[in-house]
């Protein structure tokens, strides 16, 4: 049996978005509390048929299913012990429209938190990265400021709400915006009065 390539498939999965994001942490009301507040997330309707604690949490087009196991420690590396902060770590990002703002919001509540710079042909990217109540990761960014260019050696399209685009960009706009006005045209279409 020979070895597949990756990429070799006539086309990829068929994706349309990120859906949720699975987080194990040592109690829901904790974790719940976080990312309602700090995050702005809100508690969604879950399975009545799940038989261990746990809430889903849904805003900004998708959700996160926390998993409570108060005794996960004794599967993975202890969370309960102060880590340091470190940007090259996994991590969930969000994009912010103020950073300024995410860092005074973070010092009133007495959270810590490391910054970063990215620059990139002019164009700068702030970063703010913190921990949530299990030790978990979380970035806010202006990563919105960086274009997506895709690479001449990509596949040729990218998928947005369900509709292929093509490498095609104008001059006029950049990738982003164009895959912006799509996708507002279409939900425009398709709105019901």
């Amino acid at each position: 049996m020979g070895i597949q390539e990756i990429g070799s498939y006539e086309a990829p999965l068929p994706l349309l978005s990120l859906n949720h994001v699975s987080i194990l942490c040592r109690s829901v009301l904790d974790s719940m509390r976080f990312y309602e507040e700090i995050l702005g997330f809100g508690l969604i309707k879950r399975p009545s048929s799940f038989k261990f604690n746990g809430a889903w949490l849904y805003n900004y087009g998708f959700g996160i299913h926390l998993l409570e196991n108060p005794n996960y420690d004794e599967f993975d590396t202890p969370m309960s012990e102060s880590r340091p902060i470190n940007p090259k770590d996994n991590h969930i990002s969000f994009q912010c429209t103020d950073v300024g703002l995410v860092k005074m919001r973070l010092e009133d509540m007495g959270m810590k938190y490391v910054t970063a710079l990215v620059e990139d042909e002019g164009i700068k990217v702030e970063q703010v990265f913190f921990h949530d109540p299990d030790g978990y990761m979380i970035e806010l960014c202006n990563c919105e400021n960086i274009p997506i260019v895709p690479i001449s050696s990509a596949s040729g399209s990218f998928k947005a709400r369900g509709q292929s685009f093509k490498k095609t960009v104008s001059n006029k706009c950049g990738f982003m915006e164009n895959v912006m006005m799509r996708s507002l045209s279409k939900d425009m279409m398709n709105f019901a009065f």
